[in-house]
Parts: C-alpha cells; sequence; structure tokens
C-alpha cells in the first residue's frame, strides 16, 4: 500500500487514497533499483500533467525517505527509486545476524514440490555456503555467533549468523561489492525478500525457480569473487564483506529449501 500526498508547484494538494501501486524492479545489477509508473497511471484521472505529478511526488518522498533511496524522475513520467549504499549495507547486516525463516513459519504454507536434478544444485549451495563459512571462523576470518549447529545436526533448524558488524561499506560509504557477480547474488536476495514479504503484491511464486536463480548466482559469484589467499591478505574487508554475503546466502537458501520446497538443507553433500 502506498498512500503519497502530491504537491504541484502552486502547493496545491491532491490526496490519494490508499491503494496499490506497484514496483517493478530493475533489471541492472550494479545497482538495486525499483520503477513506479504511478504519476504516468494518475494522470489519467488528474487535472495535472505526468511530469508534474512526478515532480510532486519526488520530491515528498525525497524529503521523508532520502537515506533508503535516490530518486529521479525519467521521461515520460517513470520515477527510478535506488536503494542507497548505506541501506543496502543495513539491509545486508540484517540478514546476517538473523534466521530468515522465523518470520514467514507462520500461518498455512504451500510447499512446492522440486524437480530432483534442480534440487541438488539448490542443496549443494547451501551446503558449500555452510562449509565456506566454517571454514572460515575456524581461520579467524569471521567470527559466527556460537553455538554452532554440528555437522550431524538436522540442517532444518541449523543457521548460521555472524557475532560481529561486516565491514560493507569503505570509506566513502560505498558498498565493497563492487563485482558485476556481486551485484547479482545482491539482486537476487532482494528479489527473494521481496517475494517473501510481499506475496501479495509478486503473485504466485515459483519458489523452486527463486531458489534455483539464487543458487546460480551464488555459484557465479563464488567462481569468479576470490576470498582465500591474496584478498584474504591483502583486503581482509573486502573478503569479509564476501562472507557476509556467503551467510545471507546460507540462510536464504535454507528457508527457501525448509520452508517452501519442504526439503532438506544440507550442511555437507
Amino acid at each position: 500500500m502506498l498512500a503519497v500526498n502530491i504537491y504541484t508547484s502552486t502547493d496545491k494538494l491532491t490526496s490519494i487514497e490508499s491503494r496499490k501501486f506497484p514496483l517493478y524492479k530493475g533489471r541492472d545489477n550494479s545497482r538495486v533499483l525499483y520503477i513506479s509508473g504511478l504519476a504516468l497511471q494518475l494522470a489519467k484521472s488528474h487535472n495535472q500533467t505526468t511530469m508534474e505529478i512526478a515532480s510532486g511526488i519526488v520530491s515528498h518522498l525525497s524529503a521523508i525517505r532520502g537515506d533508503f533511496f535516490s530518486v529521479q524522475i525519467v521521461p515520460p513520467g517513470s520515477i527510478y527509486l535506488e536503494l542507497t549504499h548505506p541501506f543496502l549495507a543495513t539491509w545486508l547486516q540484517s540478514l546476517v545476524v538473523r534466521n530468515i525463516g522465523e518470520d514467514w513459519e507462520t500461518g498455512t504454507r504451500k510447499i512446492t514440490v522440486p524437480n530432483p536434478s534442480r534440487l541438488f544444485v539448490i542443496q549443494y549451495a547451501h551446503a558449500r555456503c555452510y562449509s565456506l563459512l566454517l571454514l572460515a571462523h575456524r581461520e579467524g576470518l569471521i567470527k559466527l555467533r556460537e553455538p554452532m549447529p554440528d555437522i550431524s545436526e538436522n540442517s532444518a533448524l541449523a543457521h548460521l549468523a555472524s557475532a560481529q558488524q561486516i565491514p560493507w561499506l569503505n570509506d566513502d560509504q560505498k558498498l565493497r561489492l563492487s563485482h558485476p557477480a556481486e551485484g547479482r547474488l545482491i539482486a537476487e536476495l532482494v528479489q527473494v525478500i521481496d517475494n517473501l514479504d510481499c506475496p501479495d503484491l509478486s503473485g504466485a511464486v515459483n519458489w523452486e525457480k527463486v531458489a534455483l536463480d539464487l543458487s546460480q548466482a551464488f555459484e557465479a559469484f563464488w567462481s569468479q569473487c576470490r576470498i582465500w589467499g591474496k584478498v584474504k591478505i591483502s583486503a581482509p574487508e573486502l573478503a569479509q564483506a564476501r562472507l557476509g554475503l556467503v551467510i545471507a546466502t546460507q540462510s536464504v537458501l535454507r528457508c527457501l529449501l525448509v520452508d517452501k520446497l519442504g526439503a532438506f538443507a544440507p550442511l555437507e553433500l
């Protein structure tokens, strides 16, 4: 639900009743961008031009949520909302310190029965995340919250969480994670959480495809973005930020496997 008060340059106030205005996620993985056609829709029923309406919305949103996203108008009146790096860092940190599944385990769950071959890909990615994090913890590269689940425990309950603040941002308050594969993985994490948070807006979700897309994004990230070796020695904060992404991915994959696919979330394969 989005309720917006639009101010024109003449201070004329138009009140918009509380209605659903969907946001469409941009496909540029170098940033997290949402696109709204709200002004284009309202121009059909309000005695104002599309650009006047868009300008009013942008001014309003910038004033109340400027720390969350930057807003711009793209002709003929689309509104682009790009999440800021500090906000993304806060959001990513929230993923690495909590059990994602706890937020969506209440109520009736509709389980998707996955294809066995695709399920293996998802389970393999989860197990890879888990083993990488245990190794990083043992080497002191990252500190995980204790006690951690034993490898022999029921993995339906197993999740890892960071016991420290991940250094997501550099001195310029920009995300250290600037590699295209990192951007793709962040974009997939955002998409999953959007689907979990707003099921009424996303419609029927193919959870198998969602989990598979996240798994494939993780595999691309892992193959292209090193954590150990020179990175660990010369850029330890980058290595920690990448491990933060691994924690977030493990937590979200566990939620998808257990809560949406009704499957086992293995700790090793």
